[in-house]
């Protein structure tokens, strides 16, 4: 592992922002620099489970100093008191659907309509010029690294896991597109629908400062906070409308038919909630389920407080709701994808601190202390380490995980002990069609949550994009290669190729093809010809894909580094978890906080699907494979056109 940076000294001594604006104790300093001297003999990963805990603690203080940057040129962006008056002071102890109000000094930072921030300083990341958008050919590279030549399966991973982390970043972000399109020059022999193809650029925000011509910054029409924005909107008009007439609090939802709740839909046959863009059934079963537990919260608050208001039951059920999604998302889903016991430790840590689940939950915070390794993030004091919080544009592209989608999803019975139902291409459970089975009642949504317990998704690795994300037909009546759109994205928003974008993070770079994909030839052989025998000019994104794995790893070592770094900045920047007033019963009640810190993933599933408790019973993670019902223990995960072996 490289431990400096390569920047040119010239360019450290005349860019302002080069200079970190977070800087560590001596303790910490002390920790960076002997976990260092250690790197250099052991990686991290090959440490014993809690000495790589610890490693990666001082790695992410050394993170915080080096790659937080904002995405303007002055803080007057993010508003003042003054400027951003509360007009409602409800929202001193509640969340504001637009982002408002979570920091009270800084009121608009990380509401809708603000820009991304970088992990890299502005300077470095400039808009490219027309011939570095195009080569290579943003194509061609999805021809030869994206396209799904056989299905590549995360036998670690079931559907649930790839289905909840597009739930979750439909929470985080949605750049702006442009009316402006750009023509993507064909490859030989291409035969892409009229022979042309045209996509939209990301629309970047006005020019506020000289520094925006250079370094175009663009803005998130999501709220930026761990909000549950997906389900009540970026926008009190948009929550408000999804409440409907309810005076209870609760979210509207479809009970009408006997096949079971569903979200209800508007003239055109969308759905009614707070995102629904890419649309398909993995979306219609999470957003269903957590709009679910919205409203089981809000009864169990009217039961325990029949006097409050509807609008008060409904903010403080947001925030049990938002803050449970949180601790799955941090405790669940994240070692299910990173399967390394430092991880298990580090996540855990990152929730409960290191004194564990059982002493946090009897005592709270022991010692009434701030440090985030001994009792955790919640409730440890907010701290935005310098720069004014946003998620970052790098962040979008680590989370660029088109390849966990499967070509087909089988479907069995959870009532029935596992009997095999039927086989659906994904495209067919996509869009308007995202709900048609559970409404036909060929399945129930019990049945098709136990289904995904049991599919594999894709593996994110090269090659496994499949087809029908290659010719995505949206009901805007846009046509996109999403292999295409990826790579053409990064480029035009300033993120570097993958060598730099690795030496920016302070680690090791590639001298060789061959150096980067790990000894395997071929695929070195194919990025040469494609990169035309430049190292430097490889994709962030292809990088990542052909680079080694760390053992249990579920993606690469390179997304992971801005992966730890902004995972823990997303709760501490946040005062409705890490406030030190706001956490706790004081914030969140009794009741609501019991909730938050007694409930999982296995507790949601089986609460609205009780079919469900035997088979979860077993279940370590809910997001690794579960075991199989009876008549579906032929099934391997793996959909195949063939599934004559499957209950005999």
């Amino acid at each position: 592992m490289a431990n400096d940076t390569v920047r040119p000294e010239e360019d450290t001594k005349k860019d302002q922002d080069l200079v970190p604006s977070f800087k560590p104790g001596l303790g910490e300093r002390i920790g960076i620099g002997a976990f260092h001297l250690i790197n250099r003999l052991v990686p991290w990963y090959k440490l014993p489970g809690i000495i790589g805990a610890f490693n990666l603690a001082f790695l992410r203080i050394e993170l915080r100093q080096y790659n937080l940057y904002d995405g303007y040129a002055t803080a007057e962006a993010q508003g003042t008191e003054a400027t951003e008056p509360m007009s409602d002071k409800r929202f001193l102890t509640v969340r504001n659907s637009d982002g408002k109000f979570n920091s009270l000094e800084m009121p608009r930072m990380g509401c809708a309509g603000m820009r991304f921030g970088r992990n890299f300083p502005r300077q470095l990341t400039p808009k490219p010029t027309e011939e570095e958008l195009m080569t290579p050919n943003p194509r061609l590279v999805s021809n030869k690294f994206m396209a799904r030549k056989e299905f590549i399966p995360a036998t670690t991973l079931n559907l649930l896991a790839a289905a909840w982390i597009q739930f979750q970043t439909h929470d985080w972000f949605n750049h702006e597109e442009s009316t402006e399109k750009v023509e993507i020059p064909l490859p030989k022999d291409d035969t892409w629908l009229n022979n042309h193809m045209y996509l939209h650029r990301t629309g970047p925000d006005d020019i506020l400062d000289p520094s925006d011509t250079k370094c175009p910054g663009y803005k998130n029409a999501n709220t930026a906070w761990w909000d549950g924005s997906q389900i009540y909107g970026s926008s009190e008009a948009a929550t408000q409308s999804l409440r409907g007439q309810s005076l209870d609090g609760k979210l509207t939802l479809d009970e009408s038919s006997k096949l079971g709740t569903f979200l209800p839909r508007d003239e055109e046959g969308n759905p009614l909630t707070g995102f629904n863009n890419n649309w398909w059934i993995g979306m219609e079963l999470l957003h269903t389920l957590f709009a679910l537990e919205h409203n089981s919260i809000c009864d169990a608050l009217r039961k325990e407080y029949p006097d409050w208001s509807g609008d008060k039951i409904f903010d403080q059920a947001r925030l049990v709701n938002c803050a449970l999604m949180a601790k799955i998302h941090t405790i669940e889903w994240t070692p299910a994808i990173l399967a390394h016991p430092a991880l298990q430790i580090g996540m855990s840590s990152n929730w409960w601190g290191i004194v564990g689940p059982t002493l946090t939950k009897a005592f709270g915070r022991l010692f009434n202390n701030s440090s985030d390794i001994i009792s955790g993030i919640p409730g440890s004091g907010v701290n935005q380490d310098g720069v004014p919080f946003s998620l970052t544009e790098e962040f979008v592209s680590v989370y660029r995980m088109h390849s966990l989608m499967p070509d087909s999803i089988a479907f069995f019975s959870a009532a029935q002990d596992g009997k095999f139902l039927e086989s659906i291409p994904l495209p067919s459970v996509a869009f308007g069609n995202a709900s048609t089975a559970l409404r036909e009642g060929r399945f129930t949504m019990g049945d098709a949550l136990y289904s995904f317990g049991i599919n594999y998704p894709g593996a994110i690795t090269n090659n496994n994009y499949p087809d029908f994300l290659r010719e995505l037909k949206s009901p805007d009546g846009q046509v996109r290669d999403l292999g295409t759109v990826d790579i053409l994205r990064d480029r035009e928003r300033g993120v570097p190729r993958y060598c730099e974008f690795r030496r920016m993070l302070r680690l090791s770079v590639p001298k060789t093809f061959e150096e980067l994909t790990g000894g395997n030839k071929a695929l070195a052989k194919e990025l040469e010809e494609v990169y035309e025998g430049k190292l430097e000019m490889v994709d962030a994104l292809v990088g990542s894909h052909s680079e080694p794995v760390i053992p249990g790893f579920g993606f690469s070592e390179t997304a992971f580094r801005v992966f730890i770094l902004m995972a823990s900045r997303r709760l501490k920047s946040d005062r409705f978890i890490a406030g030190r007033s706001q956490w706790g019963e004081e914030g969140y009640t009794k009741v609501g906080f019991r909730w938050v810190q007694d409930t999982g993933m296995k507790d949601v599933l089986g609460r609205h699907f009780p079919e469900l408790k035997a088979v979860l019973e077993e279940s370590k993670n809910v997001f690794a494979p579960w075991g199989m019902l009876a008549d579906s223990k032929e099934y391997d995960g793996v959909e195949t056109k063939d599934l004559k072996n499957v209950n005999k």
